[in-house]
């Protein structure tokens, strides 16, 4: 399904979900794959999976669920209202089986145009960002050591990373801030 009008930031929390994966080269040479999902209102990572192996379909739907428990709490399977999940075209975004549990779970599950990047550019931005003040400043000796760095860097810009679209807020900052005005 290909909904989406090139715009991946929201006025409210929960309407879109943007989700991209990267690589980390580490030191030794071994490689570890992650994949998050980042609420576009509040920028906060919702979810994130993490493996020194390719992620296949099976990751991202680990990661849909995972996401939908730290969001609205645990043994939530469904989005309580509409909710878009947001990714480019990789096949473990794009198997069958990844848009069906998906779509089961309530998301209305959709990607961006081939070769367009910058239609989900709240996703790109984050992976730059994230390389730039956590991956490149670390030590990467190992993939054990950068799985386990990794909950902190995560915890760190939910928690601590201004953001000049949230007024110089982190995510967390800005969602207590959303959720106290409603």
């Amino acid at each position: 399904m290909r909904t989406h009008d090139g715009k991946v930031a929201t006025a409210a929390s929960n309407m879109r979900w943007c989700s991209d994966s990267f690589e980390i080269r580490c030191w030794s040479g071994e490689r570890i794959h992650v994949a998050f999902a980042l609420d576009g209102c509040d920028r906060e990572v919702v979810g994130w999976v993490a493996k020194p192996e390719h992620l296949v379909g099976e990751d991202i739907r680990d990661l849909m669920a995972q996401s939908l428990e730290a969001r609205f709490g645990a043994g939530t399977t469904r989005v309580p209202a509409p909710l878009q999940w947001l990714s480019d075209n990789g096949p473990p975004y794009t198997a069958n089986e990844t848009r069906a549990f998906g779509r089961a779970a309530g998301f209305e599950v959709c990607t961006t145009p081939s070769y367009s990047p910058e239609s989900n550019g709240m996703a790109e931005a984050f992976v730059k960002t994230f390389k730039r003040d956590y991956v490149y400043l670390a030590e990467l000796h190992n993939a054990d050591e950068v799985l386990r760095a990794l909950t902190a860097w995560f915890d760190d810009y939910n928690e601590h990373h201004p953001h000049r679209g949230l007024g110089m807020r982190s995510p967390r900052q800005y969602r207590a801030l959303l959720l106290a005005a409603a």
